[in-house]
């Protein structure tokens, strides 16, 4: 029973982690008035990045901040169209994801010749183990990524409560004409948090290929960017909640793997839905009940009113 529920705890975390940073990066980008639908984009490039540079250079670390970069280098393009351009924020995004599942695929065929790519398992240092438990605990496998996920809920909370610059952003997505009035620089604010959020996208991809299942392939990401935008709806756009919600995703993953183990009787199709089911019922349920940032995915002109 213990190592059951060590089990389930363990895998909830893992799973929970690239939710995570994909939650706050859309939350951070949505409270400056910017919809971040390239949530899901973002992580493809990142997830395929994360594998190209770990085999490249040999050290996990540096593939964890190459796809970083390179979120936050797709981030900058979808903040030009939204933010500079004032495009459809939507269509943005989902030229995000398009293009973003395009350069994964491009990058692996150029450099492996293939789209899977070969597995880094066994060629990168462990160093993303975070603990060496052994019996029960042994099961939580954390890593340092999900410890780096909960830092970085700590950090987003902190400066978006309790800084200067947090309230910046949070005047940013409720009323741009109002922070305009102020000195607020909003198209600064908002391209500095549509950036954030495609670095943290990038930690979120990195975190599938490098951490759980250690190659890229085309379904690497699956979705999981748009389940991490239902974290942040379900999560009220803070980032506490936000955790919470990819928590509850996270579970909703263990419960799948750990029935899928057993000598249940249960259909492995359905176990494969469970995730994405879950997510649909907790849209259904709290939609309606979560209130966006008023100026989120309102293009603003300087000096409008």
């Amino acid at each position: 029973m213990l190592n059951t529920i060590t089990l389930f705890i363990g895998i909830t975390l893992m799973y929970s982690t690239p939710l995570v940073f994909g939650g706050l990066g859309g939350m951070i980008s949505e409270r400056s008035g910017v919809v971040n639908i390239g949530i899901e984009g973002m992580m493809t490039v990142g997830a395929a990045v994360a594998v190209v540079a770990g085999i490249g250079t040999g050290n996990p670390w540096l593939a964890f901040l190459a796809a970083g970069l390179a979120g936050g280098l797709v981030a900058l393009l979808h903040a030009f169209a939204s933010i500079t351009c004032k495009a459809d924020q939507t269509i943005s995004g989902i030229a995000i994801n398009l293009m973003g599942a395009g350069i994964a695929l491009f990058l692996c065929r150029l450099v492996f010749n293939a789209i899977n790519t070969p597995s880094v398992e066994n060629k990168l240092p462990k160093l993303f183990k975070a603990s060496s438990l052994s019996g029960a605990a042994a099961n939580l496998n954390v890593d340092w990524t999900t410890i780096i996920a909960l830092i970085a809920t700590v950090i987003m909370w902190f400066v978006l409560y309790k800084t200067k610059w947090g309230l910046r952003v949070r005047a940013v997505g409720e009323h741009p004409a109002a922070a305009d009035t102020l000195g607020i620089n909003v198209a600064l604010v908002r391209y500095v948090c549509v950036i954030i959020s495609g670095i943290l996208s990038g930690f979120g991809g990195a975190s599938v290929t490098l951490a759980i299942i250690s190659h890229f392939a085309p379904t690497a990401i699956s979705g999981q960017g748009f389940i991490a935008l239902a974290a942040v709806i379900f999560g009220k756009w803070t980032p506490h909640g936000v955790y919470g919600a990819c928590l509850l995703f996270g579970a909703a993953q263990a419960i799948a793997i750990i029935l899928g183990g057993g000598s249940f009787a249960v259909p492995s199709q359905i176990l494969s839905m469970l995730p994405y089911v879950i997510t649909i019922i907790v849209l259904i349920l709290f939609v309606g009940r979560s209130v966006a940032p008023k100026a989120d995915g309102e293009p603003y002109e300087k000096g409008a009113r």
